[in-house]
């Protein structure tokens, strides 16, 4: 094991050698059930043959050239989102983070056009954006900002889900010229917006002049049942930031924009050095594939109705158990107190969890889940819970 990584990780002490569709493999042979997915982003799961194929083949052709040129798999894969999500032009980067930043840059150029001086974002508490000065910044953690101090500027922070406050802000905040939130919270604890919330936002933006920025890092290409989060609300937005998923495990991101926040950049405003390069988009491209193909999006809403209901019923009257809930393959255990070593009790037993909020076992699995695999996760995890909140007792 070496020394020399910085200690930016509280590895969990095992290396994985191999996987295969929903399963991983230790060094020691040990298989292992993965509800983790890469933390929400190996959606095909793992050795998928037709991923695994597109990276070889665009390998072995061209790998990267730069954003001085044309890049057709760039060109297609734009096409191709845009196609899917509704909106109108794309700029892609290499990670989460990266998209929010171009989010964030875009609306505060937005609101520079209109002669807005210092613009500000709305943005959530609880909210979890990337780990950049800007995302770090819109982030609604205090534990993740610590020691990062001064912060930026430009931000007005509001409870999720709470539309009054959203008014508030319009009404004594000129300064204001986008919102930005996730659809469903990932790192704040699988919060899901309330029905209407995402329509009473696009309402207020439209009333306001603001762009409504949605972070579909976590949410987008498949993870919740449809291509991205907000098409279960019907409501479109100005501007999504997707990463994760979207490459299966190449670093891949894109920020999305429509109508008047799709001409806002313009060359020499925003820019990335790796963003978009062939591998990637091939990548990309093959993800998309596979997931129209093999029927992921009604799979990921099957099992994942599956699993929720599993724990519902296996976790009925249990005590210390707060809420089972979810979207998709995003699916939330909220218990009464804090549950982080329950990881390393699965880990033990050979399934992969993991834990966000300090007290919500957050599962992610990938979207190829098939009914065996939902069965397992549900008796595995539901003993663990059980028997942790009777020890605990």
């Amino acid at each position: 094991m070496t020394t020399h990584l910085m200690n930016t990780y509280a590895r969990q002490p095992l290396a994985f050698v191999r996987g295969e569709g929903a399963y991983l493999w230790d060094e020691t042979g040990k298989r292992y059930l993965d509800a983790v997915a890469g933390v929400a982003v190996n959606g095909l799961g793992h050795a998928h043959p037709g991923l695994a194929k597109a990276i070889a083949d665009q390998a072995a052709t061209l790998i990267h050239t730069s954003n001085l040129y044309r890049i057709p798999r760039q060109e297609e894969l734009a096409d191709r989102l845009c196609a899917l999500s509704g909106m109108d032009k794309v700029f892609f980067c290499n990670s989460g983070c990266e998209a929010n930043e171009a989010a964030i840059k875009l609306a505060r150029l937005y609101g520079h056009g209109k002669g807005i001086e210092l613009p500000t974002i709305i943005v959530m508490e609880k909210a979890f954006h990337g780990r950049t000065m800007a995302t770090l910044t819109a982030t609604g953690s205090r534990k993740i900002q610590a020691g990062f101090e001064p912060l930026l500027t430009g931000f007005a922070r509001v409870p999720y889900n709470d539309i009054e406050a959203v008014r508030q802000v319009a009404e004594h905040n000129k300064n204001v010229v986008a919102v930005l939130v996730e659809v469903v919270q990932g790192e704040g604890g699988i919060n899901l917006l309330a029905p209407d919330y995402l329509a009473g936002l696009r309402q207020i933006c439209d009333a306001q002049g603001w762009l409504l920025m949605l972070d579909e890092v976590q949410t987008g290409i498949g993870r919740t049942g449809t291509w991205f989060g907000f098409q279960h609300s019907g409501v479109l937005p100005d501007v999504m930031a997707l990463a994760k998923g979207l490459g299966s495990g190449m670093p891949i991101g894109a920020c999305l924009a429509r109508g008047v926040a799709a001409d806002v950049f313009k060359p020499g405003n925003h820019g990335s050095t790796f963003g978009g390069n062939p591998l990637a988009c091939a990548a990309a491209l093959a993800t998309l594939d596979a997931i129209e193909s093999e029927g992921l999006l009604d799979n990921a809403r099957t099992q994942g109705e599956a699993i929720r209901q599993g724990l519902r019923e296996a976790l009925a009257g249990v005590y210390g158990v707060i809420d089972i809930r979810g979207e998709g393959m995003m699916i939330g255990i909220e218990l009464d107190r804090a549950c982080g070593e329950l990881v390393g009790v699965a880990r033990d037993a050979g399934v992969l969890i993991n834990v966000t909020a300090d007290r919500v076992i957050r599962l992610v699995p990938p979207l190829v889940y098939g009914a065996a695999e939902s069965s397992a996760l549900v008796a595995a995890v539901a003993g663990i819970v059980k028997h942790y909140l009777q020890q605990a007792a």
